[in-house]
């Protein structure tokens, strides 16, 4: 029979036990995450890499005033430093398909890129063929290009112009042309202000699509102006309102407060639920990339991982 002390100090290993479960789950979302940068800074490859695990998937956007051909010398020096790259393609920004192609070949070769984020992208109109991400997954290219795996977007508060009974019609056919085609898929979300609602939305993900691995955007370490402005570009406007119910402070405060509150939700709901499907979290850097490559670093670091 235990003594009265044994016995208090085995309820007091179970409370550490179960208080750092959080604490390990967080460490292993952030570990086995990632990070977008800009396609016209390829120098700040190096510095990245030295601050986050070889081989960490690095995202490099396709923005309306850049043609996809131009993100190759970035792709190429994300590879050169150990990392992953993984471009966007934004189907609604390519005028043909030679453009496609032509990036593909060269992506492949140079960079050995195996997977990419494919998005509609936001322009009013398409520039050529492609009409949303489904319309270039149907083209078959991706595949015979030689990629392995594509990224969907995800949008925990739904999408700005599109209904979100058309975003899950969009998602399953998307899922449906990529298994034809032999490729894996995985899906990203957009950023949000508003734990709650991702957490509900991943739920929602863990019934309805159990074998999709999931990675959470977060909102990387940046100027709040910027923050505020991209968010209102990118359908976080729920959670914004909410934000500015509480008055303009209640905006600073949160939009100076580190990703690691957010990731501190998720991961107590990845800890109490064996059925969650997230793997990782992905960090919009809004220019930051460094400073979001270095929290990454810090917190990794202070849960015991390596970098």
């Amino acid at each position: 029979m235990s003594s009265p002390e044994n016995a208090a100090s085995g309820n007091r290993s179970r409370e550490r036990l179960a208080a750092d479960r959080p604490a390990s789950v967080a460490a292993e979302l952030v570990s086995g995450g990632s990070l977008e940068m800009g396609a016209h800074r390829p120098q700040d490859a190096r510095e990245i890499a030295a601050l986050l695990p070889a081989g960490t998937p690095v995202y490099v956007n396709h923005l309306p005033r850049h043609r996809l051909l131009d993100t190759i010398p970035t792709l190429v020096a994300v590879r050169a430093a150990g990392l992953e790259p993984v471009p966007h393609i934004a189907a609604r920004r390519i005028r043909d398909r030679a453009e496609i192609q032509a990036f593909l070949a060269r992506a492949v070769d140079e960079a050995a890129v195996r997977k990419a984020l494919i998005i509609g992208g936001d322009e009013p109109e398409a520039a050529g063929p492609y009409a949303d991400g489904a319309a270039l997954i149907r083209e078959g290219l991706l595949a015979s290009a030689g990629l392995r795996e594509i990224g969907l977007p995800g949008y925990p508060e739904g999408h700005p112009r599109i209904p979100r009974a058309a975003l899950e019609r969009a998602f399953a056919e998307k899922m449906s042309l990529a298994a034809a085609q032999g490729l894996g898929t995985y899906l990203l979300t957009q950023f949000s202000f508003a734990p709650a609602r991702v957490i509900e939305y991943c739920a929602g993900l863990a019934r309805s699509a159990p074998s999709v691995p999931v990675y959470v955007g977060l909102p990387g370490p940046t100027d709040p102006i910027a923050l505020l402005r991209f968010a209102q570009r990118c359908g976080v406007s729920a959670s914004l309102r909410a934000l500015r119910a509480q008055g303009l402070d209640a905006v600073r405060l949160v939009t100076h407060t580190d990703p690691a509150d957010q990731l501190a939700a998720l991961a107590h709901y990845c800890s109490v639920h064996a059925d969650c499907n997230v793997v990782g979290v992905h960090l919009f850097t809004f220019g930051g990339v460094t400073s979001s490559a270095a929290w990454m670093n810090r917190y990794i670091a202070s849960r015991g991982g390596t970098a």
